[in-house]
């Protein structure tokens, strides 16, 4: 008999594929839950902000959706510490079940008027806990990827931890895309936009399951075993400059321009294209879902030919391709969705003639502003109808007037005036506007049978190799950059205030700006702004880092 003694059984090391399937799935699901929201917005805006008027209730979606982004630093930090301190592989398995339950349960939100307090005020929590959960997950999973793979291919490896935010963002389009086809618009609109929120718990079992098979990372074994653990990963890496330092390259060179330019291509081109071009939701779903099937192999090519030629050559590439095509790629594809549009633009100018101080910057965090001036109603009203227009001065007193070709349209303030009066004032407006401007030529939707595919197509495939060639090799460069005992935290904070804060606001300042503005494309400003900064510090700050060994 034999009784000698056994010690516990280790699970078998997983082999690469199941590491980065495993990865890569769960990261997925996260951004399904993430995304989900943001594809939901217009909805949203009416079932939890029914008491504002429609810009105002669309300007507060968009900020609770902000605050998810607010909130993913601080996801960083506290993931990025435990991930840093006890291990990946427990950091990351904890945000899924948060990103998971919080997706769930705003699918369970009561969204009757009487209940509208209390609803907004959980959806915000919930949004809140979401954030937090996308801010723990990418770190950990690049790193936990990174960590197994080998030096000469570990670009093409972690391109499939970056391809999984397009698995996340098309499985949320289609998941609504089906449910509205399926239920009809009207039966969606009142309870089945519901059930891509609940359709997260099933998703979440499946990562759960998934991850529960793996090991810890063996970078940090082999650092655990030599007693190499940060016992302050804070201090460690903000407050020892030689880390710092990294950090804060990383922010400018790579981080803030991918964010500007990713949520640019993948985020307000649909926005752009639903309120600009006033192509259908549909539509806009479709050509969203090709864009992103098509960014699935550019992240892995782009990872890949980052392991031949250098991680620095291809980030270069993807953004100084950002700079140089973004507007003629965006006036590319609204000429293909809308081109009757843009024609009736430019046969019939448009101006507000108003007092500049009746007219706000209409950037709202909060979602508490309210627009009640002549001004700030129209230019939201023609902004929304995909109308550019010049904003000339009058003096103070004078009332705001618009002015279509040689129609002019007067539009009265309804400064201090209740929710419910300022909302059918707005209504007011809106109608005689929309009139005259249907009298002038133009059309109040895009037509589905004009649409040129060629140019939505060509225009949309320059933003997308962009996005891809600047995102691909990513998380292999970031991973290669920084220490191991803190490179969970230095890794995670940087990226989620570039791309959660940059990149998550660039749709909310863009519609301001073009607001502002009169001018449609103007908002298209933010990715060639934060794109040139990019490419400059890139250029001259930030180190080629393929092939670098991961334990310092």
């Amino acid at each position: 008999m034999n009784t000698a003694a056994t010690g516990p059984v280790e699970k078998p090391a997983p082999s690469m594929r199941t590491v980065i399937v495993a990865s890569s799935a769960g990261t997925a699901f996260e951004w399904y839950d993430f995304f989900v929201y943001g594809s939901l917005t217009a909805i949203i805006s009416r079932k939890f902000f029914a008491q504002l008027d429609e810009t105002s209730a669309t300007l507060a979606a968009l900020a609770v959706f902000a605050v998810g982004l607010l909130f993913r630093p601080m996801g960083a930090l506290i993931f990025g510490r435990l991930g840093d301190r006890f291990g990946r592989k427990g950091a990351f398995l904890a945000t899924v079940l948060i990103m998971g339950g919080a997706t769930f349960a705003i699918g369970l939100l009561p969204d009757d008027p009487a209940m509208a307090g209390v609803s907004t005020v959980l959806l915000i929590l919930l949004r809140i806990l979401q954030g937090m959960a996308v801010g723990g997950e990418y770190g950990g999973a690049a790193i936990y990827v990174a960590e197994h793979s080998p030096a000469n291919r570990r670009g093409t490896v972690t391109s499939w931890i970056q391809s999984s935010a397009a698995f996340g963002l098309m499985g949320a389009l289609a998941v609504v895309l089906t449910a509205r086809t399926v239920m009809g618009e009207e039966a969606f609109s009142d309870w089945g936009w519901r059930i891509p929120f609940l359709a997260s718990a099933l998703l979440v079992g499946v990562s759960i399951w998934m991850r529960l098979k793996l090991n810890e990372s063996p970078e940090f074994e082999r650092m655990k075993a030599e007693g190499r653990v940060s016992k302050a990963p804070y201090a460690e890496a903000f407050l020892r400059w030689s880390n710092l330092k990294v950090v804060l390259i990383a922010l400018f060179a790579i981080l803030m321009p991918q964010g500007a330019i990713w949520w640019c291509a993948f985020s307000y081109s649909q926005i752009f294209l639903e309120t600009f071009m006033k192509l259908p939701g549909v539509w806009a779903n479709l050509i969203m879902i090709g864009a992103t099937l098509a960014s699935i192999p550019l992240y892995i090519f782009f990872g890949w030919l980052s392991d031949k030629v250098g991680r620095k050559p291809i980030l270069l590439l993807g953004m100084i391709l950002a700079v140089v095509s973004v507007f003629p790629a965006f006036k590319t594809f609204s000429g293909g969705a809308n081109a009757a549009l843009l024609v009736a633009q430019t046969a019939t100018p448009v101006q507000i003639h108003a007092d500049p101080a009746t007219c706000s910057f209409q950037f709202d965090l909060l979602g508490r502003k309210k627009y009640e001036t002549g001004c700030d109603i129209a230019r939201s009203i023609l902004t929304k109808a995909g109308v550019g227009y010049d904003t000339l001065e009058v003096p103070a007193g004078q009332p705001t007037t618009v002015s279509i070709g040689d129609i002019i349209v007067e539009t009265t303030d309804a400064t201090g005036a209740d929710a419910k009066t300022l909302t059918a004032h707005a209504a007011d407006i809106d109608g005689r506007l929309k009139a005259v401007l249907k009298q002038s030529g133009f059309p109040a939707s895009a037509d589905p049978a004009q649409i040129d595919w060629v140019l939505v197509v060509g225009g949309f495939s320059i933003l997308v190799i962009a996005a891809c060639a600047l995102y691909g090799p990513m998380a292999a460069s970031l991973v290669e950059l920084f220490p191991t005992n803190v490179r969970y935290t230095a890794l995670s904070v940087p990226y989620h205030v570039g791309v959660g804060w940059v990149g998550g606001f660039m749709p909310m300042t863009a519609f301001a700006v073009a607001t502002a503005t009169g001018n449609i494309f103007a908002g298209l400003w933010y990715p060639v702004i934060f794109g040139t900064l990019g490419i400059i510090v890139c250029l001259l700050f930030y180190p080629e880092t393929k092939g670098r060994p991961l334990l310092d």
